[in-house]
């Protein structure tokens, strides 16, 4: 299921993106499709019955830490009586990413100790034979 046009404008207003410039329709569409998490019901994606569910916080990150990657170039400059510091955009574009990484859905793993018979004995030194 496609992205609705409401987290479509959730995502313009996250990153200040109000405009169809750099970022289409189609291309937050993809990235939000990008970042799918379980539904309400615990379902995870790929599962027959899960609703569309997406981590738009995680998506707001990745745009941001776009944004940052295009100002890395800008640099400070004073010219005409006035001083330009433009690396404030790129510090503010990283603070943005950070600040919506910080809200995005946890991913976990969950992992198992391999079962290894006690060579000693007939006892299993983690989980069960």
């Amino acid at each position: 299921m496609a992205a609705t046009a409401e987290q479509i404008a959730a995502i313009r207003r996250m990153t200040n993106e109000e405009s169809d410039g750099l970022y289409a329709d189609a291309v937050l569409t993809s990235l939000i499709e990008a970042n799918p998490v379980p539904d309400s019901e615990g379902r995870p994606p790929g599962h027959e019955d899960w609703e569309a569910t997406y981590d738009l916080n995680a998506t707001a990150s990745q745009v941001w830490a776009e944004k940052a990657g295009r100002l890395t170039g800008e640099t400070d400059f004073a010219a005409d009586g006035g001083s330009y510091s433009r690396s404030q955009l790129y510090e503010m574009a990283i603070k943005q990413s950070r600040f919506y990484q910080a809200r995005a859905y946890v991913r976990t793993m969950e992992f198992q100790r391999p079962r290894v018979k006690n060579r000693y004995s007939n006892e299993s030194l983690y989980g069960t034979h």
